[in-house]
């Protein structure tokens, strides 16, 4: 059985345990994007742990099946997004293919790489979202290829209304392994941050791009 709220707690403990996750409220980071952010996310870093790594391989399979049912190929989105479709891919025993941040600039141009056949039911696969831009541009280059996307799954959300607007305007359903919110509540239930700590967190997600204007005053 497909325990949604077993696994966000899960996924966040591993997250938080390996630090790819990491929460600094009162020492934040600053994202590519220039916003001030107290959390910072690499699931990249699950790679390395192989119980960790298959646990999320087998519960993205399990949410694929549960969210979406018979898909018959996996997209990883470039570039963090590819190793974890190609477990998933190899779990369901599929075939794998990837998207490209942009088209090559040489060779054969290709966006899409790997074998793909037209009206093929594709689920996509990212280890993150955030405001969902990325996993989108995906989401078209597929469906502009003519390939019937049948939604996303990630293994972590910020759970930004951006994203959610974003994939709504784009009729994209999308799933995630955990999220924001269980991940907060776990640090704060097993002392990674504090009281004071968890209310910095929630304003940071209510107003991301203002947040580190806020935070400063």
């Amino acid at each position: 059985m497909f325990n949604k709220s077993e696994i966000e707690q899960q996924v966040a403990e591993f997250l938080l345990q390996i630090k790819a996750i990491k929460l600094q409220p009162t020492n934040p980071f600053t994202w590519a994007s220039g916003w001030k952010s107290p959390i910072y996310c690499d699931n990249r870093a699950t790679l390395s742990h192989p119980t960790i790594r298959t646990y999320i391989r087998q519960n993205l399979t399990k949410l694929i099946t549960e969210e979406f049912g018979n898909v018959e190929c996996v997209a990883g989105v470039a570039t963090a997004g590819i190793p974890q479709g190609v477990l998933v891919a190899q779990e369901l025993g599929l075939p794998f293919v990837y998207v490209r941040a942009k088209a090559k600039e040489h060779g054969t141009g290709s966006l899409i790489e790997g074998e793909i056949f037209e009206g093929q039911r594709v689920v996509v696969v990212e280890d993150l979202v955030s405001t969902g831009k990325s996993s989108l541009q995906a989401v078209d280059a597929l469906r502009a290829a003519g390939y019937n996307v049948a939604g996303l799954v990630a293994i972590f959300t910020y759970g930004f209304d951006a994203a959610a607007e974003n994939f709504k305007k784009a009729n994209c359903r999308f799933a995630t392994l955990s999220n924001y919110k269980a991940l907060i509540n776990y640090a704060e239930e097993h002392q990674y941050i504090t009281k004071a700590d968890v209310e910095l967190l929630q304003k940071w997600r209510e107003a991301p791009a203002e947040w580190g204007q806020i935070a400063a005053e």
